[in-house]
């Protein structure tokens, strides 16, 4: 986004941050991103559009980079990109894939909505992107500085204690394979 009025000035000290009110959008853009919750390092790949076809690009990608020996469990939202047929035909083929849904309106189980928060406050949230090229290559930018030192979230709670407290939310979501 690129806001309207003329730059703001370093924030000082004890002085609130400024901005103008309004703001022209150049466009969007999606990113897909996959937190290896080990080490903290992301894997993301861009997209202009939200499509089940970018997605499964993202699988791809994810395919060849990650080990081949290793299972790939990735925490999705309910959206409808995730479950289509072909993403559920491209998921029999490699089974190795085991995609878990995310109860609505409960992101914060997923960690890697952690790592888009930081994304969005650090990087995008005070840039001034005059076109999706610029936010996208911003967006790059910041995937490749996070993984020079990646650093993986902790919890606070177990695993065990999260699910037992959730047990009751995830039996009742479709494709949650509990």
């Amino acid at each position: 986004m690129a806001r309207t009025g003329r730059p703001v000035l370093p924030m000082m000290p004890g002085v609130p941050e400024r901005a103008t009110h309004d703001y022209v959008r150049a466009g969007t853009t999606t990113l897909f991103a996959a937190l290896e919750v080990a080490t903290g390092k992301v894997i993301g790949s861009l997209h202009r559009r939200h499509r089940a076809e970018e997605f499964k690009k993202f699988l791809i990608k994810l395919d060849k980079e990650v080990p081949a020996g290793l299972d790939v469990h990735l925490i999705c939202d309910n959206y409808a990109t995730h479950k289509t047929p072909a993403i559920k035909k491209w998921l029999l083929a490699h089974p190795r894939f085991h995609l878990h849904f995310t109860p609505t309106g409960s992101s914060w189980l997923n960690l890697v909505e952690r790592w888009f928060a930081e994304l969005t406050n650090k990087q995008i949230r005070r840039g001034v992107h005059k076109s999706v090229q610029a936010l996208e290559k911003d967006i790059r930018n910041w995937i490749a500085v996070w993984n020079t030192d990646p650093k993986p979230y902790v919890w606070t709670k177990t695993a065990d204690e999260i699910l037992e407290r959730l047990a009751s939310y995830l039996n009742r979501i479709p494709d949650s394979e509990h």
